[in-house]
C-alpha cells in the first residue's frame, strides 16, 4: 500500500513539473527618459527576486540607447550587475546605433548587440517569450 501511495505521489509531482511553463519576458524599450530605464532596472530586479531562473530580455532601439551607453546612463551599475546574470540579457539594435552615432566600445559591459531590434522581439514572441512595451 505504501509503495502504491509513493508511485501516485511521484507521478502527481511528475506531472506538476511538467505543467510548469519557463518564465521567459522581453522588454520593449525605446524612451530616453531615465523613468524607464529606471522602471526596467526595478522590473528586472523584482522578478529575479522572484523567479530567478526566469529569462528576461530588454531590446533597445529608437531612443533609448543612453540607457546602455557608458557616459549616459543612470543606471550603469545596474545593468552591468544584471547583464552579468546568465539569464538576463540587455541587447541594442545595430541600426539604432548608427543612426545615434554609438559605436560598441561605448556601451556598457555585458550588452549585446543585435542586428534589428525589431526582429529580436519578434524572434523572441516567436519562441513564445512575454512581451512587455516599457513606457510610463
Amino acid at each position: 500500500m505504501k509503495r502504491i501511495i509513493f508511485l501516485v505521489s511521484l507521478l502527481c509531482f511528475s506531472s506538476l513539473l511538467q505543467a510548469q511553463k519557463d518564465y521567459k519576458v522581453v522588454f520593449d524599450l525605446t524612451s530616453r527618459d531615465s523613468v524607464d530605464h529606471k522602471n526596467i532596472i526595478r522590473w528586472l530586479n523584482e522578478i529575479t527576486a522572484a523567479e530567478p531562473n526566469a529569462n528576461l530580455e530588454v531590446v533597445l532601439y529608437g531612443k533609448s540607447l543612453d540607457m546602455v551607453t557608458k557616459d549616459k546612463s543612470v543606471v550603469s551599475n545596474a545593468v552591468q550587475q544584471l547583464a552579468s546574470k546568465p539569464n538576463v540579457a540587455f541587447k541594442v539594435c545595430a541600426i539604432a546605433m548608427k543612426n545615434n552615432n554609438v559605436d560598441k566600445g561605448q556601451l556598457i559591459q555585458g550588452v549585446q548587440v543585435v542586428p534589428d531590434g525589431i526582429y529580436e522581439i519578434i524572434a523572441k514572441q516567436k519562441e513564445g517569450w512575454g512581451y512587455i512595451k516599457a513606457s510610463h
